[in-house]
């Protein structure tokens, strides 16, 4: 798919999911005082598995990826303490912010400039909008020499709770990877292995069935909520809309926006405090239900912001 060569033995290992690849290998890589870069806001693991593998997270904003890129060189050139690691996301959970290649190219470059490791969360691989492939950052020449990337099947094949996944790239990180979680499981039950097997060897067509299901749901939040007075950007990729919380509910913070959703329209969001300090001011829609759903749940918010409800 993205023409990248791997070796299998070395070069791959299965995981009990995205979120066990990301913080095991947290755990093999950083130390006490390892500085791990990684935007804010971000999902929740990206900052607190650094904090529980007693690193520090140093996170830097985003309003767009250029910016994270020019933060992260302003970082290299000021800061005393250099990072050991890059951690990102794209498409990004939970702004839906996407990158191209040539996003990853400037980021392996700099990273190898000062020998830095990175990890891509490649969660939402095939969940790309209108014609956007979202691209690997095993693409690049040279990312496998710094970097690893995490896949899971969660989204891309509609196995949520089944908890597959897998890391893929530098022998080195996947080698730290396989020792710590050598010490932690047995690895994944084996029927669930068979079943990922065909799914990745005879599904891969399902996952563009899968993809439009999600761009359908996309077109019918983001409609929805014009109609009820919120204008909202609809995202290129990742199975969220990360929408600004209106002007006259602002001041009163996400948290408690997200709390008049559940009480008044019985719509659940997730708060943009949740995601760090930068993520204030939004609330993050998931396209999880079916489209009927979703025309309830924005009439429902319409008559909210309309303070009918």
């Amino acid at each position: 798919k993205y023409e990248v060569d791997l070796d299998p033995d070395r070069e791959a290992i299965v995981t009990i999911g995205a979120k066990d690849a990301l913080a095991h290998l947290l755990f093999a890589i950083i130390g006490p005082g390892d500085a791990v870069v990684s935007p804010n806001p971000a999902y929740p693991i990206h900052q607190y598995g650094v904090i529980m593998a007693e690193g520090h997270a140093c996170m830097l904003p985003m309003p767009e990826p250029a910016e994270f890129l020019n933060g992260l060189e302003r970082l290299y050139s000021t800061s005393t303490r250099k990072p050991k690691l890059i951690l990102v996301s794209f498409p990004h959970n939970p702004t839906t912010q996407c990158v191209d290649l040539d996003f990853f190219k400037e980021l392996v470059a700099m990273a190898s400039r000062h020998g830095t490791m990175i990890v891509h969360d490649f969660a939402y691989a095939d969940l790309g909008f209108d014609g956007y492939k979202p691209p690997s950052l095993l693409q690049v020449p040279g990312a496998k020499d710094i970097g690893v990337e995490i896949y899971s099947l969660s989204k891309s094949f509609n196995m949520a709770g089944w908890r597959v996944g897998f890391c893929l790239g530098n022998a080195k990180l996947i080698y730290a990877l396989s020792r710590i979680k050598s010490y932690l499981d047995y690895g994944i039950f084996q029927p669930i292995q068979i079943a990922s097997i065909i799914a990745l060897r005879e599904c891969a067509a399902d996952t563009e069935k899968i993809c439009a299901t999600y761009q359908k749901r996309r077109d019918v939040l983001v409609n929805g909520l014009a109609r009820a007075g919120w204008s909202v950007n609809s995202p290129r990729g990742s199975m969220f809309v990360w929408a600004p919380v209106p002007e006259p509910y602002r001041a009163s913070g996400s948290l408690e926006f997200a709390k008049l959703l559940m009480e008044k329209a019985l719509v659940a969001v997730s708060p943009g405090i949740g995601f760090g300090p930068l993520g204030e001011g939004h609330v993050r829609f998931s396209l999880i239900e079916n489209e009927h759903r979703t025309r309830q749940a924005t009439r429902g918010i319409g008559r909210v912001l309309r303070n009918e409800a």
